[in-house]
């Protein structure tokens, strides 16, 4: 998208928001409604290096342009945007391509042929309306992504009602729709700005801010305009595998996307490695090449490619995402009910749900493909309107339908179905959703039975969590590990433990020493990441962290010196001062202990080195044991390849 801008910043009256402002005179038909604005631009391939050679083509490529706009000789191709969580298709970009053969093919040489001689808003209406009606044609499940500038956003023109009557027409609702705010022209209003946009959130539409990251200006503007979505600049997504300054700046964003409950869209994911990573980050949803290319009729599920990646995902951490030791997919909430086809008729769906009091959604699936969900009461309610049966129930059922159904793959887990539906729409709480097995319908699964399954999952937790610090205990530490081991997942496995705590437990009393294990239990969970690592409490002072954090070394090390500072906070001048507390040792002895401190005794596990938790746990108790012995408060890392026998206790 930096091209597009690049390419569009040669000539004045060319500049977007006048393009777009123009599109708007031309869009104004009903003065009376103020609906909704849709505007695309291309992300891929518009190039600031397109030249048009104006002296000896001028004439040809005017006469060329004038006929494409003419006769809307367009071809729009789209981009699917995949959420990693469901395994799904939420939406897709709308890009647009001239004629094939053309001059004018590429975006970059059709729209400097339109700012040259004026034509730019004429071009850019023909290419929205193309855009709307190939995705309204091609039934494309999810949303449509259009780009937009601030300050075509304050345009009153485009408030009006030709869009409302486009979408009508199409029957596209605007809640499928995602308006992304670029950078393309400076914001020097900000409260003006969150004003328009609220007209168009009360109507049901969603912000985006695009390239995040490109330029300073998008950042204040996430913090003030608080969007539904953040697009990543694929500057940061590109080689990030490689590069560790590019993994902590999209990891800031996704930490403040968390806190702005924004979804977090990475675009440019074009290389496996990299697509590894951001799936392992947690990010939300993608967009690339190694996803899935442009195209006129792009794949309404995702690719093979896409899906086997998924498969690689690192395992999900708490034993709240599992029963018995194995996760919890969307299969354990999978419905079997059978779909109704887009052919069939308003007043069968009506006999359906009249002949089945249980049956709260219906399913429209067309060879396979789910198409939408009917909701019970939705329709129910509409049928019970006088004449409505008479008008409507003799046509097909897509027309009281959700054409944009929350749809996740059957092998979610869910902890990922719960964030999806906590961060889409609201009507999807009572709908349900729609379970698929590679892209094809399988069953529905509703809300209710995943609060009951997630709540049965926490009380089995609660049943194994230590009681002090509601860290999960040796049951599911011992699960989890054997888990990783099974899917063949690298990890590091650290044992913790508090130098000196017992003499400092006896010296002081146990409300004391309580305390530190509490500040301790903070600690660890502060300084790890909570969508890879996992943190379990063994019992007493003795605590054990599953690493899948690349960075994990660092983690511990700051873990150490962070724990002597805490500690510091809790002595008294007295034992400042002599540098220990007198406490008996286990002769009987008085003698002066150091303040305690915190030993780690790490093991990476890789492969298929370890067989069983009792390998792991043995090999990890065996470098805490080293850890304590170089004095304390150290970090001791096993750097043999060691493999214990088969069955050494822990």
């Amino acid at each position: 998208m930096a091209a597009m801008r690049r390419a569009s910043a040669g000539s004045r009256p060319a500049a977007p928001g006048r393009v777009f402002d123009e599109i708007g005179q031309r869009a104004v038909t009903q003065a009376s409604y103020r609906a909704s604005l849709f505007v695309f631009r291309d992300i891929d391939t518009v190039d600031a290096s397109v030249t048009l050679d104006r002296e000896d083509d001028a004439p040809a490529i005017d006469t060329e342009l004038l006929d494409i706009i003419r006769r809307k000789r367009l071809h729009p191709v789209f981009q699917p945007i995949m959420d990693f969580r469901a395994r799904a298709y939420i939406g897709f970009e709308g890009l647009i391509r001239g004629p094939v053969g053309s001059p004018l093919h590429t975006p970059g040489a059709l729209f400097a042929a339109a700012r040259a001689i004026g034509r730019g808003a004429d071009l850019e209406h023909a290419c929205r309306e193309t855009i709307l009606r190939a995705f309204a044609g091609l039934r494309l499940p999810g949303k449509l992504f259009l780009n937009v500038t601030p300050g075509c956003l304050k345009d009153e023109r485009m408030l009006n009602g030709a869009t409302r009557n486009l979408l009508l027409e199409l029957k596209l609702s605007p809640g499928r729709i995602v308006i992304e705010l670029t950078e393309n022209q400076q914001i020097t209003d900000i409260p003006e700005i969150n004003a328009i946009l609220a007209i168009y959130r009360a109507r049901g539409f969603q912000i985006a801010i695009d390239d995040l990251g490109e330029g300073f200006a998008n950042l204040r503007m996430w913090s003030e305009v608080r969007p539904d979505f953040v697009k990543i600049d694929r500057h940061f997504i590109h080689g990030i595998a490689d590069d560790r300054m590019k993994f902590h700046f999209v990891r800031a964003m996704q930490d403040i996307a968390e806190i702005s409950a924004a979804q977090i869209v990475a675009e440019g994911i074009e290389r496996e490695e990299d697509f590894n990573l951001l799936r392992d980050m947690g990010i939300a949803c993608g967009q690339g090449f190694f996803l899935a290319r442009p195209a006129a009729v792009p794949p309404s599920r995702p690719t093979t490619q896409a899906m086997a990646a998924l498969e690689k995902a690192r395992i999900a951490l708490s034993p709240v995402g599992a029963l018995g030791g194995k996760p919890v997919t969307a299969e354990a909430l999978l419905r079997p009910i059978e779909p109704v086809s887009p052919d069939t008729l308003n007043e069968r769906v009506i006999d359906l749900f009249k002949a089945d009091a249980q049956l709260d959604v219906l399913p429209v699936v067309q060879d396979g493909n789910p198409l939408g969900l009917i909701n019970r009461y939705t329709i129910l309610d509409r049928f019970a309107r006088p004449f409505t049966h008479e008008l409507f129930g003799r046509r097909s059922c897509t027309q009281f339908m959700d054409p944009a159904p929350m749809v996740v793959d059957h092998l979610a887990t869910v902890q990922e179905i719960s964030l999806t539906l906590a961060r889409s729409e609201k009507h999807h709480l009572f709908d349900g959703f729609i379970i698929t097995a590679g892209g094809r319908y399988r069953g529905v699964g509703s809300s209710h039975d995943l609060m009951a399954m997630i709540t049965e999952m926490q009380i089995s937790a609660a049943r194994y969590s230590n009681p002090l610090t509601h860290l999960p205990g040796n049951v599911p530490i011992n699960e989890h590990i054997d888990r990783l081991l099974e899917n063949r997942v690298d990890f590091v496995a650290c044992y913790a433990d508090i130098d000196n705590f017992k003499p400092y437990n006896d010296t002081f009393g146990y409300r004391e020493g309580d305390e530190i294990i509490q500040g301790l239990s903070r600690l660890v969970r502060e300084h790890c990441d909570a969508r890879l690592d996992f943190v379990g409490h063994i019992g007493g002072d003795d605590f054990f962290v599953l690493f899948q954090s690349r960075d994990w070394e660092v983690r511990c090390r700051n873990l150490v010196s962070h724990f002597t500072a805490y500690i510091e906070t809790l002595l008294g001048p007295s034992i400042k001062a002599q540098g220990g507390f007198v406490a008996d040792n286990r002769r009987g002895d008085a003698v002066l202990f150091p303040p305690p401190s915190l030993s780690i005794g790490a093991v990476r596990i890789e492969g298929s080195q370890y067989e069983s938790h009792r390998e792991v746990s043995a090999a990890a108790a065996a470098a805490k044991k080293h850890a304590k012995k170089m004095g304390g408060g150290t970090l001791f890392v096993e750097r043999r390849q060691l493999r214990l026998a088969h069955g050494s206790s822990g």
